[in-house]
C-alpha cells in the first residue's frame, strides 16, 4: 500500500515511506490495546466519580485514563516492539543504504534490513555482525519496555 501511495509517485525509496509503513502497522495494535484497556475500567469507577460531582472530562482524565494508562503504555511498547523487527515493509519503502544519512528523502539504512542482508551472506564475519545486530535490537526493545514501565509508574502512579 505504502509503496503504491508514497514510493511510486515519488519515483524512489525514502525514509518517509518507511516511517509511513511502520506507522500504519502500529496503529491497529495501539488502538486495539487502548480500547481493551479502557473497557476494562470498571463502570463503578465512572459512576462513583459522577456521583461525587465530577464533569465528564474530569471522569475521563482523572479516573478512566489513570486506571488504563499502564495498559495503554503496554500497547504502545508492544507496537514498537512489533515494528522493531519488521524487515519486509522497509525493503519495499525505504530500501536500504550502506551509509548513514539523515536525509529522509533518500533510501535509509535500517538495522533489520542490514541484519537480513548480513545473515544471508556467505561470509562468517558478516553473519556474526547480523547476530550482533539482533542482540542490539533485542536490547533496544527491552530498554524501551523498561523505560516505558518506569515512565508510566512515575508519571501516573505517584
Amino acid at each position: 500500500f505504502v509503496y503504491a501511495v508514497v514510493v511510486a509517485p515519488m519515483g524512489h525509496f525514502s525514509g518517509w515511506a518507511g516511517i509511513t509503513a511502520l506507522s500504519i502497522i502500529m496503529v491497529p495494535i495501539i488502538l486495539r490495546t487502548t480500547d481493551d484497556m479502557l473497557r476494562m475500567v470498571p463502570p463503578e469507577f465512572r459512576e462513583a466519580a459522577y456521583a461525587l460531582g465530577a464533569t465528564k472530562f474530569k471522569v475521563i482524565k482523572d479516573v478512566v485514563y489513570r486506571s488504563a494508562i499502564t495498559g495503554i503504555v503496554t500497547g504502545v511498547i508492544l507496537a514498537v516492539a512489533r515494528i522493531g523487527g519488521e524487515t519486509a515493509p522497509l525493503l519495499f519503502t525505504s530500501f536500504n543504504n550502506n551509509f548513514f544519512t539523515l536525509d529522509m528523502t533518500q533510501p535509509m539504512a535500517s538495522l533489520t534490513v542490514t541484519m537480513y542482508d548480513y545473515a544471508m551472506s556467505p561470509y562468517k564475519y558478516w553473519q556474526e555482525l547480523a547476530w550482533a545486530a539482533a542482540i542490539i535490537l533485542t536490547v533496544g526493545v527491552l530498554g524501551a519496555n523498561i523505560l516505558g514501565r518506569i515512565f508510566a509508574h512515575k508519571k501516573f502512579r505517584s
